[in-house]
């Protein structure tokens, strides 16, 4: 009976028309919580993964922290120790070596200085001979016999000549940084000159030059040849 009665009733085109709309609205409404709620529950599945390997990978680590044993921990720490001290080591040779690099530099540029500076000084004392022999030659010439000129001209002549020669071979010397000097009546200095005998002089302060057999020379302040002299001596040898 009953089935005839819904059978009558969707018979009726009102109803059935009714029933229809409303069943198409169903669908329709179910469709749209059907997309609306997919889309929700699709970013949740992709978030889950990486917040479960992220939860896993705190995880592993916490585990990985907690296995090392107070011996591996000395182990590293041991390590960490020779390492640091391998790496000081290693500045400090380095350092040494940027030192020692910069005092190679150093001397290489003052010996280079050098070099220029007292180039002709060997050249300079092999002059010095003759500058020597030049003035031994204008000592031996007695004062008395250069006063008449008109006599003695030949042997005027060659003194002034023998002069003209020694103080343009000085002058050369000069302007190459070569310098005479002549310690007569000064205290005795080993530094710059050399004793070649003693003798007791009145009247002379014992200790100082009384006689300058050869001149000395200096070449930018360095002794290029000590002075050959006569020392002072106290008579009573104090």
């Amino acid at each position: 009976m009953l089935r005839s009665v819904f059978a009558s009733v969707y018979r009726n085109p009102f109803i059935a028309s009714t029933a229809h709309i409303s069943g198409s609205r169903s669908a329709t409404c179910a469709f749209a919580r059907r997309l609306y709620s997919d889309k929700p529950k699709q970013s949740n599945k992709e978030e889950e993964p990486a917040n479960k390997e992220e939860a896993a990978k705190k995880e592993e680590t916490a585990q990985e922290t907690a296995s090392i044993s107070s011996e591996q921990f000395e182990k590293l720490k041991k390590s960490v120790t020779e390492k640091d001290a391998k790496i000081k080591e290693l500045k400090d040779s380095y350092l040494r070596s940027l030192a020692d690099a910069e005092n190679i530099r150093t001397r290489s540029k003052t010996e280079v200085d050098n070099t220029k500076l007292f180039a002709i000084q060997k050249f300079a004392k092999d002059l010095l001979d003759t500058v020597d022999i030049l003035e031994l030659a204008l000592r031996h010439v007695p004062k008395e016999h250069l006063v008449d000129k008109v006599t003695n001209k030949s042997l005027v002549d060659l003194h002034e000549g023998v002069e003209m020669t020694r103080s343009n071979l000085l002058k050369t010397l000069e302007r190459h940084g070569v310098e005479s000097f002549d310690p007569i009546d000064k205290p005795y200095d080993p530094n710059t000159s050399h004793a070649l005998y003693q003798a007791p002089v009145p009247g002379k302060t014992p200790g100082s030059v009384f006689a300058v057999e050869k001149r000395g020379y200096i070449i930018k302040g360095r002794v290029l040849r000590p002075a050959q002299v006569g020392v002072v001596v106290d008579p009573s040898g104090n």
